[in-house]
């Protein structure tokens, strides 16, 4: 019997893929103006490269002695001032309620829930676009395309994930992109199934033919119709 294929695999794995345990700081909102109920300023006093997680980590003091670690934007620096509230302005890097931000905002580390802290929109370069308001709903178009309902009371940061140019610098050599894969648990590298042998892949076997069809009968059973449907054709389109 083969061995099992890729996509069977994914989804394996156990606690040795954790890497909560590398990572140099939580981030997370502080819970201040919730209390205190007013907008309140703050300095970021360092950025902190975080090695389980693609973003840079901003450690912000507010003037009130709480010390905060949150995703940084791109294009702040330290000594920078920032505001945190609902009277907050709308330069990059101020935390505001998604309520109190202008329709067609940038903004990353939403709070799905008001209060958790901030989940949604945290990789390098990402952000969210505001793009209705209702009474009780604001309506997010996430990096992904899909348009969210939240909470109007959620916070946000104004602006993008820092270190955007992350994926611009080449990884070189294969050795490289081995340790980066393996990481985030990717299954890499992946051997096109063609070039597989006849009992790893229903495409593998000698001289490279195609092997088993992709396409499955219009009049197969219930039990088989899965994957191209009766698919006039399949694989990539062959150029003129």
């Amino acid at each position: 019997m083969g061995r099992r294929l890729i996509t069977q695999k994914r989804g394996k794995g156990g606690p040795v893929w954790t890497a909560t345990t590398r990572g140099a700081a939580v981030s997370s909102y502080a819970d201040y103006y919730a209390t205190e109920g007013r907008t309140i300023g703050g300095e970021v006093v360092e950025l902190i490269n975080d090695p389980a997680r693609s973003a840079v980590i901003a450690r912000i003091v507010l003037d009130n002695g709480v010390q905060e670690d949150i995703i940084a934007a791109e294009g702040i620096h330290v000594g920078q001032r920032v505001q945190q509230g609902d009277e907050a302005g709308t330069e990059i890097g101020n935390i505001k309620t998604l309520m109190n931000c202008p329709e067609g905002c940038p903004v990353f580390n939403i709070e799905k829930n008001p209060g958790d802290g901030g989940n949604l929109v945290r990789s390098s370069g990402m952000y969210a676009l505001i793009l209705t308001k209702e009474k009780d709903i604001v309506y997010v178009k996430m990096p992904s395309g899909n348009i969210v309902q939240l909470r109007p009371e959620s916070r946000a940061t104004i602006g993008v994930v820092g270190a955007g140019g992350r994926k611009d610098k080449p990884f070189v050599k294969a050795g490289k992109g081995y340790w980066a894969m393996r990481a985030r648990h990717k299954k890499y590298p992946i051997v096109r199934a063609i070039a597989k042998n006849a009992l790893n892949h229903p495409f593998g076997g000698a001289n490279h033919h195609p092997g088993k069809s992709k396409s499955t009968s219009r009049n197969a059973p219930p039990g088989r119709k899965v994957g191209d449907i009766a698919s006039s054709r399949t694989g990539r389109r062959k150029k003129n």
